[in-house]
């Protein structure tokens, strides 16, 4: 027999959380090895128990499931990511595939559809429903977007925007992220300066608008 598909799965919601984890362990060769809902701690379970696949939810706070993907995928290539999502917009998928995830799984597909995606990821292909797959294509063939990112962000740049967008002081971001305030500051200034926006309201606006926080937060 083949070795268990190694899980690693994060999301914010326990309750969610944990009819995930049930829905998954119900799969035949699926075994769930760590769970979190904390995208910097989904970043560092990666690294200590190198799961097969890492299943995240895009909305976390403090490091969006787009964000923890991106890190996932450069410091450990051979964990496959699949994201989990209440949107299905056409941008949220866009920005899914440009943090390098192998699939994009909206949270009211059937069991029947997670275990095609599992078993597409598994195999090295990418998963999108069909739905969500031709929106996509129409999307890119009449805005000319792109599947790659041209911000121009640092993945530290990006993590300090969401942070700063859901409404985090300088203080305290230095804080979680174990750097100095100074150093907060220093990122912030070139955020702005980057993107030509100087005033904290115009960077949230900015953080909604590329999927790094939602509206709702």
């Amino acid at each position: 027999m083949s070795s268990p598909l190694r899980v690693l799965l994060a999301d914010d919601h326990a309750l969610v959380r944990a009819g995930l984890r049930k829905l998954l362990e119900s799969l035949r060769g699926v075994e769930v090895i760590a769970e979190t809902g904390d995208g910097r701690e989904a970043v560092a379970l990666a690294a200590s128990e190198d799961p097969d696949l890492a299943l995240l939810d895009i909305a976390m706070p403090g490091l969006n499931g787009l964000e923890a993907a991106a890190r996932i995928v450069a410091e450990h290539p051979r964990t496959r990511v699949l994201l989990l999502s209440m949107h299905g917009s056409e941008e949220h998928v866009l920005q899914a595939l440009r943090a390098g995830a192998s699939g994009y799984l909206l949270k009211d597909a059937a069991l029947t559809e997670l275990e095609l995606a599992i078993e597409a990821v598994r195999h090295g292909e990418t998963y999108l429903s069909p739905a969500i797959s031709r929106h996509v294509g129409a999307y890119v063939r009449r805005t000319g977007a792109e599947t790659t990112g041209r911000e121009g962000l640092t993945l530290r740049q990006r993590e300090i925007l969401q942070l700063i967008a859901e409404g985090n002081s300088t203080k305290k971001i230095a804080t979680l992220l174990g750097v100095s305030v100074k150093t907060v500051e220093t990122h912030r200034a070139q955020l702005m300066e980057k993107l030509d926006i100087h005033d904290v309201a115009g960077l949230v606006r900015y953080a909604i608008r590329i999927g790094l926080v939602s509206p709702e937060r």
